[in-house]
């Protein structure tokens, strides 16, 4: 899809660029263009295409999204951040000509203050389809306490049987749930980790969520951050996390990005989750923000939120094992631009799909952990550089562009949520979906198997 040209012409130093002005060829996978805003970067590389792109309502307030994997449920959701908070659901049903299907807004949105909608996430449990949207509210304005909002989804694409079911709240401490995950555990429940203002995240199942008559209100456990850690930051907690099951081991396991560093836990039994290693002490991390694990859960990718910061490759076979106390030093690092920040990413090994802020959409090869280097681009933003969000007022940063990432497995569709320019969808040659399997490695990534829970776990009672 061609982008509309802007009215300050002006040739980007790309690598085609830079041989056009020295008089020489330009390299084969070179791209020029013209006619974008002064230091902004565009376009992408030859092996990544533009399926199709929805503006959105932006000017940063577009945040996460996730992506049905079902390719019968063609059904993208993304966050709409601020003023007004809520969710958007878009039908890739034809990719090159997504279209939003169905919007919700809170009520007396401009009462509300702090981010807002951030997190959208969907589950399937009993042959139902759940949506679920996590927001940060804070004080001086309502639902401070309000966690995320959970509706039945079930009747898409028919939008007049979408019915909002249950509101998730955390009165005890409030200011929502900045990020949280669904998965599907070994013994049987659709569940949604949560982060909170506390020092755990917490575990809700969703059938009991919705149910509306639990005593607990759906809540079936909690994970904590080390107390050894707490002692220096008793407020510190979680940023977010990821939970995949160990088919060598068997067990669900939880990976925590929080203070201090990262944690991984046994979460098989959700009442009594038990710590296998931990990442801190580590150079330059005085806090995790984002950890994800490839399929064999060995290797793990980091992101630590700050500019400059690479995201960085760990080997928990030293802390798996117990020949260390922790993990403090990283075994590779990668980063698009050294000055910038990448923000979220996925594994489908070998590759590492990010969404990179500044940088777009960024496509790595991890075969090699320690070497990892780049394969795919694509600039979504056209964005200069450190013009983004502010922190404080009048600080003017690189949070800006590309938010979120996901990837359908059955088909390779890749999706991005950008903070100004909103939706987009993409194929990248070669990558035509994804099953572990093909690559000798565990079936294992953030897409879940609702039907049949995960890959390698002992069959509980069937129930979706």
């Amino acid at each position: 899809m061609k982008r509309p040209s802007m009215s300050l012409p002006r040739l980007v130093a790309t690598a085609g660029a830079v041989a056009l002005f020295l008089g020489r060829p330009a390299p084969a996978d070179a791209q020029v263009f013209t006619d974008v805003l002064p230091g902004a970067k565009t376009g992408g590389s030859r092996n990544i295409h533009v399926l199709g792109h929805v503006p959105l309502d932006s000017v940063g307030k577009t945040s996460d999204i996730t992506i049905e994997q079902e390719l019968s449920r063609p059904y993208v959701y993304t966050g709409h951040r601020l003023i007004p908070s809520g969710v958007d659901i878009i039908s890739i049903k034809d990719p090159a000509r997504p279209k939003i299907i169905w919007s919700w807004r809170i009520e007396n949105a401009e009462l509300h203050r702090g981010a807002g909608s951030l997190n959208p996430m969907y589950l399937k449990s009993r042959g139902r389809y759940y949506l679920t949207d996590a927001f940060q509210f804070q004080q001086g304005g309502p639902d401070v306490d309000l966690g995320a909002v959970v509706w039945d989804v079930t009747g898409l694409p028919d939008t007049s049987k979408i019915k909002e079911l249950a509101r998730i709240r955390e009165p005890e401490f409030p200011g929502g749930f900045h990020e949280s995950y669904s998965y599907k555990h070994s013994n049987g429940e659709a569940l949604l980790f949560t982060q909170t203002s506390g020092p755990w995240a917490d575990v809700w199942d969703i059938d009991k969520v919705v149910s509306g008559g639990d005593a607990g209100h759906g809540q079936v456990g909690r994970v904590p951050i080390p107390a050894y850690d707490l002692a220096a930051r008793p407020t510190g907690g979680y940023h977010d996390f990821y939970v995949a099951y160990d088919i060598a081991n068997h067990r669900d396991v939880f990976y925590g990005a929080g203070a201090g560093g990262y944690y991984v836990y046994d979460v098989t039994d959700l009442q009594n989750p038990k710590l296998l290693t931990s990442l801190t002490g580590i150079a330059g991390v005085t806090g995790g923000h984002t950890i994800m694990a490839e399929p064999t859960g060995r290797y793990i990718w980091t992101e630590t939120e700050y500019q400059y910061a690479p995201l960085r490759v760990f080997d928990l076979k030293p802390g798996l094992d117990g020949t260390v106390k922790t993990i403090s030093r990283p075994i590779g690092a990668w980063t698009a631009d050294w000055r910038d920040l990448s923000h979220n990413f996925e594994i489908r090994w070998p590759y590492v799909f990010v969404s990179g802020y500044e940088d777009g959409l960024q496509v790595v090869n991890t075969m090699d952990p320690t070497n990892p280097y780049t394969v795919g681009y694509y600039y979504t933003c056209e964005c200069p550089h450190n013009q983004g969000l502010e922190f404080p007022p009048g600080n003017h940063t690189i949070f800006n562009g590309a938010w979120g990432v996901q990837v359908r497995n059955a088909d390779g569709l890749i999706v991005i949520s950008d903070l100004q320019t909103g939706f987009w969808a993409f194929k990248m040659d070669g990558f035509d979906g994804w099953n572990g399997h093909q690559w000798g490695m565990p079936n294992v990534s953030s897409a879940q198997d609702w039907d049949n829970g995960p890959e390698g776990a002992p069959k509980p009672q069937k129930v979706s």
